[in-house]
């Protein structure tokens, strides 16, 4: 029941703001369920996946996902993922969840300026926008693996404020892109002893059902309440990381 629970405050959480859910479910692992750090990574990166894989069919049921910009996030995300998951025990991880931090909390007080940025009030970014996405794949790709989240927190602020892409599409978009960067993670962190196998039906059990509840709330949502609701998302998690110990 606590990994249902889990799963599935994650799973509509994650799916609502286009995330994998794992700046939730990470916490709650270590909290909830007594998991040590690593194990709350790579179980939670197993889950992102679902949550991704669900989420995203249920913003695609809804046309809400930019295939062409998915294929280009998750080329680099895939290549980077193993080995964001290889380098949990050997980076300094204080020093990489400050910076982290410090750009999730830039780009939320970007977010609610989209319109005004001017390749977005031009009509986009063109040819560039492929660039930003390849270079976001791949930090995305990394950090997935490195910290057991999905993603998003990269992906929808390069497809909103690279792109020029409007917030739905974007949220779609992540989702999509995040399914095989976050099972190359998961099997690398399995490999590696970090995924608590007794947890993890109930789990993806309430990820199944949260996220596609989530994605189904947030296609009814206003594109700019959607937004601020995003980027508020992102300055409490830029917080927890420039905070944490």
């Amino acid at each position: 029941m606590i990994g249902f629970l889990i799963g599935f405050l994650a799973g509509g959480f994650g799916a609502l703001v286009g995330l994998g859910g794992g700046v939730i479910m990470v916490p709650l692992l270590v909290s909830w369920a007594r998991l040590d750090q690593h194990r709350a990574h790579g179980t939670s990166l197993m889950a992102v996946a679902g949550t991704a894989l669900v989420g995203g069919v249920s913003y695609a049921l809804g046309g809400s996902v930019d295939y062409v910009a998915a294929a280009l996030l998750t080329v680099t995300a895939m290549m980077t993922a193993r080995l964001g998951a290889r380098y949990t025990q050997k980076l300094d991880a204080r020093s990489l969840r400050r910076i982290f931090g410090s750009f999730l909390i830039l780009t939320a007080f970007l977010l609610p300026f989209k319109k005004q940025l001017p390749h977005v009030a031009a009509g986009g970014a063109g040819a560039l926008s492929w660039v930003v996405l390849l270079g976001a794949g791949g930090l995305a790709g990394f950090l997935s693996g490195l910290l057991g989240i999905g993603g998003g927190t990269v992906m929808v602020p390069a497809l909103v404020l690279g792109a020029g892409e409007p917030q739905q599409l974007a949220q779609g978009t992540a989702l999509m892109a995040m399914i095989l960067p976050s099972l190359i993670g998961a099997y690398t962190h399995g490999r590696m002893g970090h995924i608590d196998r007794k947890i993890a039906p109930g789990l993806l059990l309430g990820i199944v059902v949260g996220a596609f509840s989530g994605g189904q709330v947030a296609l009814g949502i206003p594109e700019g309440i959607l937004r601020w609701i995003f980027a508020a998302v992102l300055l409490w998690t830029g917080l927890r990381y420039l905070r944490r110990r």
